[in-house]
């Protein structure tokens, strides 16, 4: 009878093993195919920006308030609608938003000679970083929540700085803060993605969410150095 009890106990537990397995792919699958989905919305929106140049029509500031409102605004409706089917359409139009706002940086690096070159340069080195950080996240083993909350405060800092920037206009200081935001949200990829192998994260809405931020982040800030670096006027 303690024989039967212990297999039975043994398949249990393995049954519920596989079951939580299971459950953490599809979470990562789901995050995967949501991501690369929101990729459409995104080119849609930054090629309808630089078609009609509505971006460029908002003064810097004005473009930095409808950013904030815009993008915030959608982060709270993403999450309230995250467990829900009107989840996935609120991410998809978030996604445009920023595609749309992201056009006006795509706009003047699209004016140099070789500006097709340096979007594909900076899309190429966004790619890296992620298969990179994905990668990493199925071989780390420990636990980066302490990191995790210092690089928030890192963040935080970095975004009170771009927001000066936009008025200040120093290119050293935006050099400075793309480096910084290219470190710190490719260490956001792996923490985001860690969270969910771990089963830490379950809802791939809010999962996508954040890795697609990071992406974002290290597009533009790869984009602007680049830009800066690398624009050619022939």
């Amino acid at each position: 009878m303690n024989e039967q009890l212990s297999t039975l106990g043994d398949g249990t537990t393995w049954g519920r093993s596989v079951t939580s397995a299971q459950e953490r792919n599809r979470v990562l699958r789901n995050t995967y195919w949501l991501l690369a989905l929101s990729m459409v919305p995104t080119v849609l929106g930054a090629w309808i920006g630089v078609q009609t140049g509505i971006t460029r029509m908002l003064s810097p500031g004005l473009g930095l308030v409808v950013f904030l409102v815009g993008a915030f605004g959608f982060m709270f409706a993403i999450e309230k609608f995250k467990n829900s089917a009107a989840g996935v359409p609120v991410l998809l139009g978030f996604t445009f938003f920023m595609g749309l706002m992201l056009s006006r940086l795509l706009a003047v690096v699209l004016g140099f000679g070789n500006g097709a070159s340096l979007v594909m340069m900076a899309f190429a080195g966004t790619g890296a970083v992620f298969l990179g950080m994905a990668t990493l996240s199925s071989i780390v083993k420990r636990d980066l929540s302490s990191m995790a909350k210092f690089m928030t405060i890192g963040a935080i800092l970095v975004l009170v700085a771009g927001i000066a920037n936009v008025f200040i206009q120093s290119s050293a200081l935006m050099i400075t803060l793309s480096l910084l935001v290219i470190g710190i949200f490719s260490f956001f990829i792996l923490y985001d993605l860690k969270r969910v192998q771990d089963g830490e994260e379950t809802n791939y809405i809010t999962a996508t969410l954040g890795v697609y931020l990071s992406l974002y982040n290290i597009f533009q800030s790869l984009l602007a150095l680049f830009g800066i670096g690398g624009g050619s006027s022939d």
